[in-house]
């Protein structure tokens, strides 16, 4: 009995420490992806994502844009900042004139990336509105994994916490068992 309590308590300490690690091992590091766009109007949109896994960029980060239109107007270098609507979102301080321009976003901090697009802007009052619904709400798995993303850290922490006491439980529960039969 002595053994399967070892291999017991093995297996749950090994399993607990995989579960420790996990939060360090996700840690983004590497090559981030910027994802240009008009937004309909005379702004430039860029979503900043670790290229790897797709998750947001929370670091700060230094981009500039430049643009070109198709009659050889030039507007740029302009820093990039942080907008209010998102973490990973970034947008020009100042908004492109009116037509066609092809964007360029280059970034140097957290990481150097390079992205091109071409933009129309234009007045919004002149584009029509199209009607949007709300996006249907995530179920069963990928509310699950919507969850783990935007609690992380106490999600993690409640998983070995529930572990812990079930390891524990186990641990008893041969001790106990361990005694009644020595006592015989």
């Amino acid at each position: 009995m002595n053994n399967a309590l070892r291999y017991a308590v093995t297996v749950l300490l090994a399993g607990l420490a995989l579960l420790l690690t996990a939060p360090a091992a996700s840690a983004h590091r590497g090559p981030i992806k910027l994802e240009v766009t008009g937004d309909g109007g005379h702004n430039v949109n860029v979503l900043v994502t670790w290229k790897e896994d797709g998750h947001p960029v929370t670091d700060v980060v230094e981009a500039t844009l430049t643009a070109n239109s198709s009659d050889g107007r030039s507007f740029g270098p302009v820093q990039l900042r942080s907008s209010s609507e998102g973490q990973n979102l970034y947008t020009s301080p100042e908004p492109l004139p009116s037509g066609t321009w092809k964007v360029t976003v280059t970034a140097t901090k957290p990481a150097k990336a390079r992205a091109t697009t071409k933009v129309k802007a234009a007045d919004l009052a002149a584009t029509p509105v199209a009607a949007t619904s709300p996006a249907p709400r995530a179920t069963g798995a990928a509310a699950l994994a919507d969850r783990e993303d935007a609690d992380g850290t106490p999600f993690t922490i409640g998983i070995i916490a529930v572990a812990v006491v079930i390891a524990s439980g186990i641990w008893i529960a041969f001790a106990r068992r361990g005694r009644l039969y020595s006592r015989r």
